[in-house]
């Protein structure tokens, strides 16, 4: 069987029950070395199989023939696998190689839920997740999706935000949502949730300080009706008060 697993943003703190079993259950664990470094408490003697950035399709294909043979794979994601993660490639292929193999999928909790505990309550009304990444999505599609959620006043929740190869995206979107949002829009950062060299921070659309992101940080851009108070940033659902 192959278990595509949701570990969280980081610490076992943040994992469900139904992962944790999952990995004690596994005989072998499949991931990106990042990935197999946060569930090192939960690998003990099982075999654990490390691969590098950009060789997903290598890495899932290697779960995928480990299970045809009879193991029991956990395939690890961060945060949740449905979600930027390894579910949907596993059954991709899977699916297109017509396979006789149980997958079951394991959620997990998503950066932007994490991130979102820890800034306040951003996003207790209607919001979307949009990747700055461009290596699988074009850029100017990206763009789109930004302007579009920007005039529909979603909470946006951006992942991927910025990177040594993509120093501008963020500074980008900003621009972008600059055109229908308001300058005093809050926005929260939450850099490594749930591990060690955990941040946060709050600041506002128009004031954005965008050096201290990388990869590891959750972006959140509230929408018309949120506001920072007492160091939370809040997103009003509606009740009259």
């Amino acid at each position: 069987m192959l278990s595509v697993i949701g570990i969280g943003p980081g610490s076992q703190a943040m994992m469900t029950s139904e992962a944790i079993a999952a990995l004690e259950q596994a005989q072998v664990i499949v991931g990106y070395k990042t990935y197999t470094h946060l569930v090192k408490g939960l690998s003990g003697d099982k075999q654990v199989i490390k691969t590098g950035m950009c060789k997903e399709i290598e890495r899932c294909q290697t779960a995928i023939d480990l299970a045809l043979e009879g193991k029991n794979v956990a395939l690890i994601s961060s945060g949740d696998a449905g979600i930027y993660g390894m579910a949907g490639l596993v059954l991709e292929i899977v699916t297109r190689q017509q396979l006789d193999l149980e997958v079951r999928l394991v959620p997990g909790i998503t950066a932007s839920i994490a991130a979102a505990s820890l800034l306040g309550a951003p996003l207790m009304h209607d919001f979307c997740h949009i990747s700055l990444s461009d290596l699988l999505t074009p850029w100017p599609v990206i763009e789109k999706r930004i302007t579009a959620a920007g005039q529909a006043d979603f909470v946006i929740c951006f992942y991927n935000p910025r990177s040594r190869g993509r120093e501008g995206h963020l500074a980008r979107a900003f621009e972008l949502l600059l055109e229908s949002k308001d300058p005093q829009t809050p926005v929260g950062v939450v850099k490594a949730a749930g591990r060690k060299k955990q941040e946060k921070w709050l600041t506002t659309l128009g004031e954005m300080d965008f050096a201290p992101v990388d990869m590891t940080s959750l972006v959140i851009v509230g929408n018309q009706a949120t506001y920072l108070r007492d160091g939370l940033m809040i997103t009003p659902r509606g009740y009259q008060l």
